[in-house]
């Protein structure tokens, strides 16, 4: 112990202790400035992805930034205008009438009902994240054609519904509960379809998993099968790593929206479906990849059905191949009308 004691004298007293001690210290306050301002970043982007602001132009899909883009973007956070509806579905010389489905928590939810006399039901349609209830014009025509009532639905933060925010699925969860109940007292006993694209199609089974809705039979497209996967796909587009920046952003944005995001998962939500669903998925989408559509579906009861879109990626099917879209959904509806 003595000569240990006199060889840590030495090193004092040559100074090489205390540069060693500097440095040590100044890579433990380097490594939690870095850890900082990573976190900093993390919440900023975290929030920017679900607030949405009143100008300014909307950030360009990952794919398609440069690598400059990509660091200002990264650095700065995303920009997303509040989507607004410029089309109706009077461009599609369709008749409708604006109706209004108010929450008991204050919000107020805009949506276009579109009637067909006669009908064989009622489609509620539900749209994707960081858009509207203009973006499922074409997919409401094809019910109306095929002979159903339809219903357009603005989620909260959207369109004509109230509010500025997005909790990617959780709330607008409840926004498809609350158009459930409406649509069944509008139309009580006509059978009721749900369809959702993306976000709309997560929204649709968390309102089943978490709100017991029940509907007739479900048509979904392209929904995640976990939130941190979905957000993970989009990391990777900007050519961030996965771990942990994914991680870190779904931290911060339950954090400031008040919901665990790593339990908003649409396939433990899959499990509790009981009524016959469709689900369409395209073969080239990397924000949901085949795998983790058919997770969702593997999940799901029978009666199911999927349908794989070879050429589409993170896209509206229907515009994609409609040919193939008509057969599938309308063959779908046909089985559903002979169990209702």
């Amino acid at each position: 112990m003595a000569r240990v004691l006199l060889i840590l004298q030495d090193l004092v007293a040559t100074g090489w202790l205390t540069m060693t001690t500097k440095r040590a210290s100044y890579v433990l306050w380097t490594v939690l400035a870095i850890v900082l301002s990573v976190n900093i970043i993390a919440y900023m982007q975290a929030r920017a992805m679900t607030h949405f602001t009143q100008a300014g132009q909307r950030t360009e899909p990952p794919e398609r930034l440069s690598v400059g883009a990509k660091i200002r973007t990264v650095l700065s956070g995303v920009t997303i205008p509040r989507p607004e509806n410029h089309h109706t579905p009077a461009d599609l010389k369709l008749p409708y009438a604006v109706h209004w489905i108010h929450e008991p928590d204050g919000t107020r939810l805009e949506g276009w009902i579109v009637p067909y006399p006669d009908s064989h039901g009622v489609v509620l349609l539900f749209h994707a994240y960081a858009v509207s209830k203009e973006t499922l014009l074409a997919p409401a025509s094809a019910f109306h054609e095929l002979g159903y009532d339809t219903l357009l639905l603005d989620f909260r933060g959207s369109g004509g519904s109230s509010g500025h925010e997005t909790s990617l699925g959780v709330r607008e969860g409840t926004d498809v509960a609350w158009a459930v109940i409406y649509t069944q007292h509008m139309w009580p006993g006509k059978p009721i379809i749900l369809y959702g694209v993306s976000m709309g199609a997560v929204a649709i089974l968390r309102a089943i998993a978490t709100a017991g809705v029940a509907p007739a039979a479900i048509i979904l497209e392209s929904p995640f099968d976990r939130l941190d996967t979905a957000v993970t796909n989009r990391v990777r587009a900007m050519g961030l790593p996965g771990f942990p920046v994914a991680e870190l952003l779904v931290f911060w944005g339950s954090m400031q929206e008040g919901f665990d995001g790593f339990a908003h998962n649409p396939v433990d939500y899959a499990t509790t479906v009981r009524c016959p669903a469709l689900l369409l998925l395209g073969d080239e989408d990397a924000r949901v990849t085949i795998a983790q559509g058919t997770h969702v579906f593997d999940k799901l009861h029978e009666p199911k059905q999927l349908v794989r879109f070879p050429h589409a990626n993170h896209e509206f099917l229907l515009l994609e191949d409609p040919v193939t879209w008509r057969r599938h959904v309308m063959q779908f509806l046909e089985s559903v009308k002979q169990h209702v």
